[in-house]
Formats: C-alpha cells, sequence, structure tokens
C-alpha cells in the first residue's frame, strides 16, 4: 500500500447538461478552476451510444486490451472518480459509474465517453497540499497515482 495524506480545498456543485461528455467536461473544468487534485461522486443519467471500459479481455496478458460496452439507450447512473494531475500536469478523471436500465446494470471506467442524457450533478471535492499525480507504469502502460 502506498498513501499520502491531504486537506480538502473548495466544493463545487456542479451540474452537466445534455449532451456534454462527462470526462471533458469536467477536466476542462479542473484545468480553468485551477483544480489538480479532486474526489467527485456523480448521479444523473447516461445517453445512449455512451462508451464505458468494462475490463480487460484477459485477466493478465500483456498488453491489456480493454473490453468496450455501449450503452443501447438511456441509463440512469451513479459514479465516483478522482481527479489528479499526470506526468505532464494536465488534470485526468478517473471515473467508474454504475449504469442502470431495468433490471440491469453495467459498470465500468467512463474514459471511453459517457454522454450526458438531460442532466448529472456532481460534487467535486477539491483536494490541497498534495503532490499525488499519475505516472506512467511500465509494466501495465496505465498511468498509475502515484501518492
Amino acid at each position: 500500500m502506498l498513501y499520502s495524506e491531504a486537506k480538502q480545498g473548495r466544493t463545487f456543485i456542479i451540474r452537466l447538461e445534455d449532451g456534454e461528455i462527462v470526462h471533458t467536461a469536467l477536466e476542462t473544468f479542473a484545468t480553468e478552476k485551477g483544480i489538480n487534485a479532486a474526489s467527485l461522486v456523480i448521479l444523473g443519467g447516461a445517453d445512449r451510444h455512451s462508451k464505458l471500459v468494462v475490463g480487460p479481455m484477459e485477466s493478465r496478458s500483456q498488453p491489456v486490451i480493454a473490453m468496450e460496452h455501449e450503452l443501447y439507450d438511456a441509463h440512469e447512473v451513479t459514479g465516483t472518480g478522482t481527479i489528479f494531475p499526470d506526468d505532464t500536469g494536465t488534470p485526468v478523471l478517473h471515473m467508474h459509474m454504475a449504469c442502470g436500465r431495468e433490471e440491469n446494470t453495467v459498470t465500468g471506467c467512463i474514459r471511453q465517453g459517457v454522454k450526458v442524457w438531460q442532466v448529472m450533478e456532481v460534487i467535486l471535492f477539491e483536494l490541497t497540499d498534495t503532490t499525488a499525480s499519475r505516472q506512467p507504469d511500465r509494466n501495465t502502460g496505465f498511468k498509475l497515482l502515484q501518492p
């Protein structure tokens, strides 16, 4: 386990609007507001054709090949995530969402593009006094959080 401490800074209440792409909108917001690190919770609706990464094709294969799932219609969503700067200093959102419609639910990472259906509500808790960042990892090919 690796860890570090941070302090809580500002809290933002955000409404994403119909058609916005979640990760793009939130990363742009973070950049505009000078937010390097944050914790987020989100709920609302995801539109059809939104895409989630729902796991690797094989658990321990290299390179990692992502499985993608496309939503077939509007879904109710709830999610949680973090923002930390990458190795270039750019704030990067890592968020997972559970998306449900009727009795079906799919959960995955939103980095392939989740589009807002009507509205999503976000509470963003800024984290300050931290040097945590996402750094390239040779073994996985991912940019992993380095607390």
